[in-house]
């Protein structure tokens, strides 16, 4: 179906053109649905572009036991769209309406996959059975085990190669290119990438109506990341196009293994491993949490309950508290320069009574389970291979032998619940421009684990939907459109020329990520102090006028991580600004993430835990809006959207439904 024009020659570059109706850029859970979904729907003319099909956090994450979130579909509990869609919005700082559509939708999507074959768990009588996760108490929640979304993708794809859908594999997309169509809207045209043949450098021009942007989460801005490191931002680009970002400053965090990208909920904390601190140098091995918890009791039951009390969280910072736990990991490691570690070899020195683990320290609710699990008995790596061997094999199948070393961790930045403004439908403030998946700011200042997958199916189905209805027409004129990217290309050309022609001596492209993620660690991940964000702001100003006068590269590959770089720092830039404004505005400690004015007192925590100033819903209602406007960072807090009232009366719904009034 694709219309490939000879080249067109811009500044001795020649330059082909690939036409399709619809290009969805990125290939994971999101991005693979997508075209499945556009095609399914009659859409055909498309094509998948990547910097690398088997990149990216769908592919490459994962937990001990990686969630997926529904609707109950077996539980003698009545569940609804309606319940779902009031769990989203008690999150706060959801709009109803984006709540509405991720619940109504889960059940259609999950069936979709369980169609293509992915292996959710369901009882002889076909019940697709749930547990609890966190943020929600419904039994909403299934899973296919560590690798959920791994599965998801390779369904997904199988899917997408059967319908023999074009994928454009190792095109790096670094420009997004837009014009303002007759009415004034700024609307999308087409896309520029990057593309390497026998080490030389192609640029690749993709013109389209419509782009569904599946890129992920913002993962490069923080050195202390579970994301996989072959995924990297993709905001900034979206950003520089004139693109919308929502509730950018909600994340999630939580511990992590390093060497290894992991997420360490589940039962990798329930069987109680030791915590431990050394140098750099791996010496002066010590237990450390001792120091942060007035009985070896309360230490013990909070690392149970970091099994399911994972994501960090301000409310939990009482004496005692789980999250003191992940407060220690950043003084051991931010304050004392110290390296930390999980050791399952070993229990806790102070748990033992007669060498062995006294469970009677435990707390109820950390006994009970243990008990009922039957695991009363050993050390943890033994209680993990009774309780979940596959989350053990995880970890040997990737080189690290939890029987033999202990596991470096950290707390770890793994979701952003903000990202790029979308409506129901998945189009931005851009025409044709849709961010899906966890690139898209769907969620607000909580959301229940495991629905981050069910966004991914949701969020592009709706978009494939409405483009199938709406935006099922061809691009502009090859004319036109060369003529609306010639000013992009050859800014582009110049940066390129310039670092192929530089023979300063400065850091890496790697480098100079590295010191970038360092800083942003220090001010704006889990712990965000007021005066080192305004330093890191003017920094990233700086840092932006010169992200390629600065680097040193060794070949012409290099040049990709340049322009990866400039859009970490224009991420950066935005984040921070959107931080900087809610901690002006007044806004306290909330979601997965202290405010520290100054006034936080981390010297009693064994005895007081952390006192701090909680949100505590003040600002549930407020969706916070952000954009580039020229250089500057604007920042708007609206107020969010109600659920929209049931009006489900079915001759009502019908006729609309008819007539397409439901798509606008």
């Amino acid at each position: 179906m694709q219309e490939y024009i000879n080249s067109v020659d811009i500044e001795n570059f020649n330059i082909p053109i690939y036409s399709f109706q619809t290009i969805v850029i990125g290939t994971g859970c999101a991005g693979f649905n997508a075209a499945d979904s556009l095609f399914d729907l009659g859409v055909k003319d498309i094509a998948l572009v990547a910097e690398g099909v088997n990149m990216g956090t769908s592919r490459n994450t994962g937990s001990d036991k990686q969630t997926y979130y529904k609707m109950s579909v077996a539980s003698s509990k009545v569940d609804s769209v309606y319940n779902v869609a009031q769990t989203f919005y008690d999150g706060e700082s959801m709009h109803g309406d984006i709540a509405l559509v991720e619940a109504a939708l889960s059940s259609r999507c999950f069936y979709k996959l369980v169609n293509l074959g992915v292996p959710f768990p369901h009882d002889e009588y076909g019940q697709y059975v749930g547990y609890k996760t966190d943020h929600d108490t419904s039994q909403r929640a299934t899973s296919c085990g560590p690798l959920t979304s791994k599965l998801m993708v390779e369904y997904l794809e199988k899917s997408v190669n059967k319908k023999n859908i074009k994928i454009f594999d190792g095109y790096r997309v670094i420009r997004l290119i837009t014009a303002i169509n007759d009415i004034g809207e700024n609307s999308i045209v087409g896309a520029l990438a990057i593309h390497f043949i026998n080490d030389k450098e192609e640029l690749v021009l993709f013109r389209c109506t419509n782009i569904i942007y599946a890129t992920g989460g913002p993962s490069a801005i923080y050195n202390m990341s579970v994301y996989p490191e072959s995924q990297t931002c993709s905001h900034g680009i979206a950003f520089k196009a004139g693109a919308k970002g929502s509730n950018v400053l909600e994340w999630q965090y939580g511990i992590a293994s390093t060497k290894f990208r992991w997420n360490l909920s589940g039962t990798f904390q329930q069987v109680i491993p030791r915590y431990i601190s050394t140098d750099q140098n791996g010496n002066d091995e010590r237990e450390f949490l001792l120091d942060y918890f007035e009985t070896v009791g309360e230490m013990l039951t909070a690392i149970f309950l970091k099994g399911y009390q994972w994501p960090f969280d301000p409310k939990k910072l009482d004496k005692g508290g789980s999250s003191i736990i992940d407060v220690a990991i950043y003084l051991e490691s931010k304050i004392k320069n110290r390296r930390i570690f999980l050791d399952f070899q070993k229990n806790p020195e102070s748990s033992l009574e007669s060498g062995n683990f006294n469970f009677s320290l435990l707390r109820e609710e950390a006994y009970k389970y243990l008990f009922n699990s039957n695991v009363l008995f050993g050390t943890p790596i033994e209680r993990l291979l009774a309780m979940n061997k596959s989350a053990y094999d995880l970890y040997k199948n990737n080189g690290i032998d939890l029987m033999k070393e202990n596991l470096e961790i950290n707390v770890c930045s793994q979701h952003n619940n903000g990202g790029l403004k979308s409506n129901i439908w998945g189009q931005s403030n851009i025409l044709g421009f849709f961010p899906v998946g966890e690139v898209s700011g769907r969620f607000g200042v909580y959301r229940p684990g495991g629905s981050a997958l069910n966004s991914t199916q949701v969020s592009s189905l709706r978009a494939a939907q409405y483009i199938s209805k709406k935006r099922d027409f061809k691009p502009i004129s090859i004319d036109n459109f060369v003529s609306i990217s010639k000013e992009v290309i050859e800014e582009v050309i110049k940066v390129i020329q310039v670092l192929k022609n530089s023979n300063a001596i400065n850091l890496s492209a790697l480098e100079l990520r590295t010191k970038y993620q360092i800083e942003m660690d220090k001010c704006a991940g889990y712990i965000r102090n007021i005066n080192l964000i305004n330093e890191q702001i003017d920094k990233c100003k700086l840092y932006l006028k010169t992200f390629y006068t600065d680097v040193s590269i060794d070949n012409v590959k290099d040049i990709v991580d340049v322009f990866i770089n400039e859009d970490i720092l224009i991420t950066s830039l935005i984040y921070l600004n959107a931080m900087k404004s809610y901690i002006e505005d007044g806004g306290d400690s909330r979601g997965s993430y202290i405010i520290d004015r100054g006034d936080i007192d981390f010297n009693n925590i064994k005895s007081k835990g952390i006192v701090l100033k909680l949100d505590n819903g003040k600002r549930k209602d407020i969706v916070q809006d952000v954009e580039l406007v020229y250089d500057n960072v604007v920042v708007y807090n609206i107020l969010r959207k109600p659920i929209p009232d049931d009006d489900s009366w079915f001759e009502n719904v019908y006729n609309r439904y008819l007539s397409g009034d439901i798509v606008h």
